[in-house]
């Protein structure tokens, strides 16, 4: 284990946590907030440590798979004790365990929240809230990847670790130039998406917090109520940008450089297209048949299935007051999510086409044995190691969720309540149903519940394994 080179990567992640933390600072400035002199504080104590690892460039940076996944587990452990400070340090939210609750929650873009009121906050702190969800998005990481070429050509490993999905491929020939590309995609949708609310009528600042947490499929918002009392048009375009954020960021990539024919064959992009409006469809009829006119379960129907599938987790209704039927197809998308190589969490649509695929292999050789079948998506075959790995994946992820909701049971709530609690936490979705649905929060769980669901709020962000590589003995014994 190279641990001079992990202490130098988490110095700059301290350097960059400090360089966006100013970016509140300014806001309470504008606003005339008092509270905000604790961004700079932090921001300062931050740059120092953060230059005090940096200051020297170790002599050994070779870097390997497991340096990887242990710097990744640590700098989002570090991401939420230095990012919740500001909330403590002010009082905003007085409660340490609740501070690093809404932190890590904002991260790892799950939008679980334990505020009552989230109109309380000052205008900084809520742009914080918010702004965490975009920087957790993409990944610091990746963003840090972006701006400083960190280990000599071996920072894939990094990106690896960070990124959502079963195969995380470059779509440039050096790792700097593809987390270049990656958050220009990213930019360049959340820019889109500010624009287009204010052009529908929502005020500036309103409009870049809720872009913020679109993009990022992350589901704060700047209301308790989340988006339902902004009208109609700001409603069906968030719901065109929530769409569009649980798609494949290869698929822009492709289309950006005109291949426009292998955007849009992509299989996964299907399966998420095909996911996404049949799942709308359905809800919409059972709504109608339930007395929504057809406008409104149009309207809540798309949004919401957008919002849960892509696990952002907005809401423009209470659809915990739902006909079953479309509560169950909406339990069903916070399992399945959105796309691999995406802001989205959940099991993602590459994985569930690659479990429909083997059962398929498997009936079929079961009638026809002599039969050799290989899987393969877009016309190539899946290599040993994504199938090994992606059932390795959801072998984990039941266990986890099994045990998580054991835990959590503790409490003595529902099992409505604790099964979508965890659901949410696992799949960085953000309400479940019962009492932690769209118009409530997590706050009636107890400190021990709060540290379970934040590890699988970690676990599910960081796809599982880099958090059990940290925390496996063998990772630091010496071979």
């Amino acid at each position: 284990m190279n641990i001079s080179v992990i202490f130098y990567l988490l110095g700059w992640l301290l350097n960059t946590i400090s360089a966006l933390l100013l970016l509140p600072f300014v806001v309470s400035i504008y606003y005339k907030e008092p509270c905000g002199i604790y961004f700079l504080i932090c921001s300062l104590i931050y740059f120092v440590i953060g230059f005090l690892l940096t200051k020297k460039r170790p002599k050994n940076q070779r870097f390997f798979a497991k340096e990887g996944f242990v710097v990744t587990a640590l700098s989002w452990i570090l991401l939420t004790i230095t990012g919740c400070m500001p909330f403590f340090l002010s009082g905003e939210i007085p409660s340490l365990t609740n501070a690093m609750f809404e932190c890590i929650s904002g991260f790892t873009t799950t939008g679980a929240s334990i505020l009552n009121n989230v109109e309380g906050l000052s205008r900084c702190m809520n742009f914080w809230r918010c702004f965490i969800q975009w920087i957790g998005g993409m990944g610091v990481l990746v963003f840090m990847l972006a701006l400083i070429p960190l280990t000599g050509g071996q920072d894939l490993y990094l990106m690896k670790a960070e990124s959502p999905g079963p195969n995380v491929g470059k779509l440039a020939p050096k790792v700097r130039k593809t987390a270049y590309y990656l958050y220009s995609i990213y930019f360049a949708l959340t820019m889109a998406e500010i624009i287009s609310l204010f052009i529908a009528g929502m005020p500036l600042y309103d409009a870049v917090c809720t872009s913020f947490t679109t993009t990022s499929t992350g589901g704060f918002g700047v209301k308790s109520t989340s988006i339902c009392e902004y009208s109609h048009a700001i409603q069906y375009v968030m719901c065109v940008f929530l769409f569009l954020s649980g798609m494949n960021y290869n698929f822009f990539f492709l289309a950006w450089i005109k291949r426009f024919k292998e955007a849009f064959s992509m299989e996964e992009i299907k399966g998420y297209v095909a996911f996404f409006w049949i799942s709308v469809l359905l809800i919409t009829v059972n709504l109608l048949n339930n007395g929504l006119g057809l406008e409104e379960g149009f309207r809540h129907s798309f949004f919401q299935v957008g919002s849960i599938i892509t696990t952002a987790g907005f809401s423009s209704t209470d659809f915990d007051l739902w006909p079953a039927f479309s509560k169950t197809i909406l339990v069903m998308l916070m399992l399945i999510g959105g796309c691999a190589g995406s802001t989205c969490g959940g099991i993602k649509v590459s994985r569930i086409m690659i479990y429909w695929k083997t059962v398929k292999k498997e009936v079929s050789q079961l009638c026809h044995p002599r039969n050799v079948k290989i899987i393969q998506i877009d016309g190539k075959p899946i290599p040993h190691n994504i199938l090994r790995s992606a059932n390795n994946f959801f072998i984990v992820y039941i266990m986890m969720f099994a045990i998580s909701t054991l835990l959590i049971s503790i409490d003595g709530f529902d099992l409505e309540t604790n099964f979508t609690a965890v659901a949410s936490a696992i799949g960085n979705i953000g309400p479940g149903l019962a009492l932690v649905g769209p118009t409530k929060n997590f706050d009636l769980y107890s400190n021990f519940s709060k540290f379970v669901l934040m590890f699988d709020m970690l676990a599910g962000r960081l796809e599982l394994f880099p958090l059990l590589v940290l925390l496996s003995p063998s990772t630091w014994r010496k071979h």
